[in-house]
């Protein structure tokens, strides 16, 4: 695939609302690849079968000095069954809520009943509708392209999603249907808290989404891996505005995972990296599994407050909680300081528990000790609890500063290198004086150099 070099623009936020557009079309006629050629960037995962996007999904797009936002859905079938069905619906509702619709056809394969079913749909939306006519390689099928001035829609307007060709031409008919936005302006903007929901496939993740949303806004089957994207989601709970992230659960090591799964698992760790609290879903009714380890480590090494969630209660029986007490225990005692809630997201049951658990996350993900405070406790620990001496030497803490939060990070001052016992040592005695609930601690360690004779 050939680098994007068409409709990137630097990836500041951009202030005032701004408009939306829906892409549309059958499945596999291309429209995440073209999504990718609008945004400037491989977002949307792609992969040559239909069905790979399932959900409605929003990406900030820049062209000519205006922004808006595309949402890329699931391939529209009208005559769809089951999941097909519930991802026609949601394609339904992104038309509802869009300033304009770019409808994608596939130029090699020409008007099908399925376009002409949706086209009548388009109309009755009386929404803007730009008309794309999707993998035009060559002036042969550009030719060909015409044919779909026949769909009623106006001008079609040939394009390669692959290679780039004709996409300019598009995104200028798009940019006249869409309406004005205010000029675009870059610099640093407040936004709603982010919160990745995420764990292996099928625990409920999408399930949690919707019920915290009050509506379906993600596709939910029991089919593990139905969410490939990342959904961004604005949901207001308590009172507070929250920006949710659902995303496709890992279910491999990312080297071993094939296909859509590969970047599908990519972008999991992108939304954790975009996030600042991670909200690991567990099925309560599971073992605790290498997976979900794989995944704890990846919110501890990216530095993100974290929430467990332990969904599915509901089927939890006195013997399993036995059980799960002891695997708590053996397995997440790396993690014991982020808060536990049992929820059963079907339904709803405690759910409510999220948000006072979110609000402690983040707090202790943004705790700062002053430093005359830090050094008072810190010189009381290492009186009442040395370091051993090892091979004849005794190192001490000298001195200790935080730099920086969100991680809250430690410098420790030392004449020289800690143990690492006596560091996790150090660590527990912070959290009891200071709290720091729900997120990681980094401490590094300076030794005094030895002064040369």
């Amino acid at each position: 695939m050939t680098e994007y070099d068409d409709a990137s623009a630097p990836e500041e936020q951009v202030t005032g609302p701004t408009p939306v557009l829906a892409v549309v079309g059958r499945p596999n006629v291309g429209k995440s690849t073209l999504v990718n050629r609008i945004i400037g960037r491989r977002e949307a995962v792609v992969e040559d079968r239909p069905g790979v996007t399932r959900d409605r999904v929003s990406y900030d797009a820049h062209w000519n000095g205006r922004a808006f936002t595309v949402v890329d859905t699931g391939g529209w079938d009208p005559d769809a069954r089951g999941l097909a069905e519930r991802i026609k619906a949601q394609a339904e509702v992104a038309v509802s809520l869009a300033d304009a619709v770019l409808f994608v056809v596939d130029a090699t394969v020409g008007i099908t009943d399925a376009d002409e079913a949706v086209v009548r749909i388009l109309r009755k939306s009386g929404k803007p509708v730009v008309l794309a006519a999707n993998k035009t390689d060559d002036q042969r099928t550009e030719a060909e392209a015409h044919g779909l001035w026949n769909l009623g829609l106006g001008e079609p307007f040939p394009v390669s999603a692959l290679h780039g060709r004709g996409s300019g031409d598009m995104l200028d008919a798009i940019l006249q249907a869409l309406p004005e936005t205010p000029e675009q302006s870059f610099g640093e903007v407040g936004g709603p808290r982010r919160i990745a929901i995420v764990g292996k496939p099928n625990v409920g993740k999408s399930s949690l989404l919707n019920q915290l949303a009050g509506e379906d806004r993600v596709v939910v089957d029991n089919v593990a891996g139905t969410t490939v994207d990342p959904v961004d989601e604005l949901i207001d709970l308590g009172g507070t505005t929250w920006r949710f992230i659902d995303t496709a659960g890992i279910r491999k090591r990312v080297k071993e995972a094939s296909g859509h799964e590969y970047y599908a698992s990519l972008r999991t760790s992108t939304a954790i990296d975009r996030a600042e609290v991670a909200v690991l879903v567990l099925d309560a009714g599971q073992s605790v599994s290498e997976q979900d380890m794989r995944i704890i480590q990846t919110i501890r090494d990216a530095g993100r407050a974290m929430i467990v969630a332990f969904n599915k209660w509901d089927l939890v029986d006195d013997e399993r909680r036995y059980y799960l007490e002891r695997e708590i225990e053996r397995d997440l005692v790396q993690v014991q300081w982020a808060p536990r809630i049992n929820i059963t997201a079907r339904t709803g049951w405690h759910v409510d528990r999220l948000v006072p658990a979110l609000d402690k996350a983040l707090e202790g993900w943004e705790t700062r000790v002053p430093t005359g405070a830090l050094n008072t406790f810190l010189g009381r620990l290492v009186g009442e609890h040395p370091h051993p001496v090892r091979s004849g030497k005794q190192p001490k803490i000298l001195f200790a500063t935080q730099p920086s939060t969100s991680p809250p990070t430690f410098i420790l001052f030392t004449s020289g290198k800690l143990d690492a016992s006596y560091e996790r040592f150090v660590e527990r005695r912070l959290r009891e004086q200071f709290g720091f609930v729900g997120t990681p601690i980094v401490i590094q360690q300076r030794p005094r150099e030895k002064r040369k004779r």
